[in-house]
C-alpha cells in the first residue's frame, strides 16, 4: 500500500478528506513512492482556525516559556538530523551527506530563536518634549503563513517559523507538495518538544492551498521562497489582501 502524507492541523495528523492527491517520487529511481493529501479551502480554513485558537495563549505567554520549548526542540531537532535527511534524500535526491548540512542550517535559525529575547527590547525616549515620553513595542501579529519550495524542505521552513513563533505568533506552513515528509517529521518533533497544540499547522496541496492562504482574512502576513513568477504573484495577491508579505525570487 502506497504511504499517504497527510496534514498536521491542531497538534495531530489530520487525514485529507479533499480526494485529491499528488505524487511523490523517489528521484534515484522515478517510482511513485508516496501520495500527499492536497489540503481544500476547508482544511486551509480548519488549519487556520486552529493557529488563530491557539494565539489567543501564545501570544500572550512568556519569552521565557517560549524559548523553553524552542530548547527543547532544538535538541530533538540535533538528536533526529539523520531521520529528516533520510527524508530528505528520499523525496528531493541530494546526497545524505548534503541533506545534513541542510538540515545544520536550519538548526542555525533555532539558535538564534532561541536567543529572541534579545532582539524584542522595546525603546524609550524620555522627555522628546516638555512632559512627552516616547517608546515603542513589539507586539506579535497573529497568523503568519509560510510557502517554501522543493529545493530546501527542511531548511527554508526554519528558515521562517522558528522566529514567528519565537515572538509570539502562530504558524501555517504550505510545503512543496514534491517531498512532503520534512515538515510533518518537523512538526511531531516540535509536540514532542512541549509546543502547544495549533501554534505550528502544516496542510500539503497545490494553488487551491496556497490561494486561500493569500486571501484568508485571518492571515496576517506570508513568507515565501520560491521562483520569482510566483513570488511576484505572491506578493500582488497577498498585497492586495492586504497582508505583510515577504516573496523571495530566484530561489529555483
Amino acid at each position: 500500500m502506497t504511504k499517504i502524507v497527510n496534514h498536521w492541523i491542531g497538534g495531530k495528523t489530520v487525514e485529507g478528506a479533499s480526494g485529491t492527491y499528488g505524487p511523490v517520487t523517489d528521484p534515484a529511481t522515478g517510482a511513485v513512492t508516496t501520495k500527499v493529501a492536497f489540503a481544500s479551502v476547508d482544511e486551509v480554513d480548519a488549519a487556520v482556525a486552529a493557529a488563530k485558537d491557539a494565539f489567543v495563549t501564545w501570544g500572550q505567554s512568556s519569552l521565557a516559556k517560549r524559548t523553553e520549548i524552542l530548547f527543547r526542540f532544538r535538541a530533538l531537532l540535533d538528536a533526529n538530523r539523520d531521520a529528516i535527511a533520510e527524508l530528505i534524500t528520499a523525496e528531493h535526491g541530494k546526497v545524505h551527506s548534503d541533506a545534513l548540512g541542510e538540515v545544520a542550517r536550519g538548526l542555525e535559525i533555532v539558535d538564534l530563536a532561541c536567543g529572541i529575547n534579545v532582539q524584542l527590547k522595546g525603546e524609550l525616549s524620555t522627555q522628546v518634549a516638555s512632559r512627552v515620553d516616547v517608546s515603542s513595542i513589539r507586539q506579535p501579529l497573529g497568523v503568519v503563513a509560510g510557502i517554501t519550495p522543493f529545493n530546501f524542505p527542511a531548511m527554508v521552513p526554519m528558515w521562517m517559523f522558528p522566529i514567528a513563533i519565537a515572538t509570539g505568533n502562530t504558524f501555517v506552513l504550505k510545503p512543496s507538495e514534491k517531498d512532503p515528509s520534512a515538515s510533518i517529521k518537523i512538526a511531531e518533533l516540535l509536540a514532542e518538544a512541549g509546543l502547544p497544540d495549533g501554534v505550528f499547522n502544516v496542510v500539503h496541496g497545490d494553488k487551491v492551498a496556497v490561494d486561500r492562504l493569500l486571501e484568508h482574512p485571518d492571515v496576517k502576513a506570508v513568507s515565501f521562497v520560491g521562483s520569482t513568477p510566483i513570488a511576484r504573484y505572491i506578493h500582488t495577491t497577498a498585497a492586495a489582501n492586504h497582508k505583510r508579505v515577504q516573496a523571495l525570487g530566484g530561489a529555483k
